[in-house]
């Protein structure tokens, strides 16, 4: 996700009237980094939990924080716009299952939720529900695939065992999926997934069954 825009010089020196910090305006931690080759244009992306602002050197501190606030707005905007409701998680889950499950497991609920901080989603077999980790929004949609999709491997089996990889093998993007994810938690020290394949490696804390 990747924003940018071409500055223009300010009329003021003072940020405007109810201008709010970064922190305000977005619960990720903002970097603002100032390069010199930059005479004009304003970008940012999103780097695990944290929102990256590159702006020229030159730029005051007030318009530092006007266009910090302008394209945390903007990148907010547009994955809003990406992030797809329960509903639409449903039948994503479905078409997955079809694709490449067989058409075998069966969701009866999807949907995000705030309170996994330890693990990208869960699943509870028994009441076939799924959740997925509210950090995953905004992430490419190949990876929320793969999340879904581990969830939905777990509702047919439930450890991590050769025969739960062998689900996730007709997944044609599964290694670039947790290798982007690897990235992430190694950045942010956010939840791992889980371990190597065709082992079980234990309880796992990114995508684990209730």
């Amino acid at each position: 996700m990747h924003q940018e825009q071409q500055s223009r010089p300010s009329t003021s020196q003072h940020p405007p009237v109810g201008a709010l910090s970064p922190e305000a305006h977005d619960r990720n931690r903002v970097e603002v980094r100032r390069s010199a080759r930059r005479s004009r244009t304003v970008s940012a992306y999103r780097e695990g939990d944290r929102t990256i602002v590159l702006i020229p050197a030159r730029m005051s501190h007030a318009e530092e924080q006007r266009w910090v606030a302008q394209m945390l707005e903007k990148l907010a905007a547009q994955e809003s716009r990406r992030i797809p409701g329960d509903e639409a998680l449903m039948i994503r889950a479905r078409d997955l299952s079809a694709a490449y499950l067989g058409d075998r497991a069966h969701p009866t609920q999807v949907r995000w939720v705030t309170n996994q901080n330890s693990r990208w989603g869960s699943c509870t077999p028994s009441e076939g529900t799924i959740r997925l980790s509210h950090r995953l929004q905004g992430m490419p949609e190949y990876v929320l695939d793969y999340v879904l999709l581990h969830e939905l491997a777990h509702l047919l089996v439930p450890d991590h065992g050769p025969a739960f990889w062998a689900l996730l093998e007709a997944y044609p993007r599964t290694e670039r999926a947790r290798g982007y994810l690897e990235g992430v938690a190694s950045a942010a020290r956010l939840p791992h997934i889980p371990g190597a394949r065709h082992a079980d490696p234990g309880p796992d804390p990114a995508a684990s069954c209730g």
